[in-house]
């Protein structure tokens, strides 16, 4: 099932603004004219909500023909910490690194994990986007997930238990796109229609999730050079296919990719 922008966040100018507006509407739907349709968290305790984390989810890596894809789960110390963050598809790549270790700190918890190009090719790219989605909220210690390790180690800072002070945290994940990541409950997410920009915690896992890839991929490009996995991160660009006509697929590529430039 896709899912719509939710109304309370047509408006939204800023990514800061967006995660001051979530953040008001997981505590009290009505404050920003949000209508509860779920019972979230099925909190009883009066004024529960207050403490619900909540953390902004993003992945990159769907299209390239090679290299994993990689999910991160961000949770911000403050909403407006870092005015600066937004989609990291808006920022080069120069930008990104810089702001990199900024993020991080700026960060009260994430963590960044990955579904491997076998995973891909084994699952399809969409159910391999949730794995490594599931994989990051289940190192931050959500409860109830159960993913297998990822081939590529994890990168965590911290826990939901942490950030929340209790030992069993209520978690509200804020999903960039249009879908609910499947193994995940329903009620403990919200799909946000280009949340990279909207949402200031999607937009500080974004730039934290593709800054690992291209990393990841620069490493590839010293393992497998000819393909231009260091300028590409795998995309179809001319000098990738260039590479694979003339040296053939590696095993850092998708095999059930298949890339329509070389038809």
């Amino acid at each position: 099932m896709r899912f719509r922008l939710p109304a309370f966040l047509e408006n939204v100018e800023t990514p800061v603004e967006g995660e001051n507006l979530l953040r008001r509407f997981v505590a009290d739907p009505a404050s920003v004219g949000g209508e509860e349709t779920l019972d979230l968290f099925s909190l009883a305790e009066t004024g529960a909500r207050k403490n619900v984390v909540v953390v902004g989810i993003d992945e990159v890596g769907r299209g390239p023909l090679a290299g994993p894809v990689v999910a991160c789960a961000a949770v911000l110390k403050a909403p407006d910490i870092m005015p600066e963050l937004n989609d990291s598809k808006k920022l080069t790549r120069k930008k990104r690194e810089a702001m990199f270790d900024a993020v991080k700190d700026a960060c009260a918890c994430y963590a960044i994990a990955s579904a491997s190009v076998e995973e891909i090719d084994r699952l399809n790219i969409l159910e391999a986007d949730f794995l490594a989605m599931r994989r990051a909220l289940q190192a931050l210690g959500m409860p109830g997930l159960d993913a297998p390790l990822p081939e590529i180690p994890l990168e965590v800072k911290s826990s939901f238990a942490e950030v929340s002070g209790s030992p069993v945290p209520y978690v509200f994940v804020a999903v960039d796109g249009n879908l609910k990541i499947r193994g995940v409950p329903a009620e403990m997410q919200m799909p946000i229609v280009k949340g990279d920009g909207r949402i200031a915690s999607i937009s500080a896992a974004s730039i934290l999730a593709k800054v690992f890839r291209d990393r990841v991929m620069d490493k590839l490009a010293e393992e497998y050079p000819g393909y231009a996995f260091e300028v590409n991160a795998g995309y179809g660009t001319k000098a990738h296919l260039d590479g694979i006509r003339k040296f053939g697929f590696t095993p850092a590529h998708r095999k059930s990719f298949h890339p329509k430039g070389l038809e």
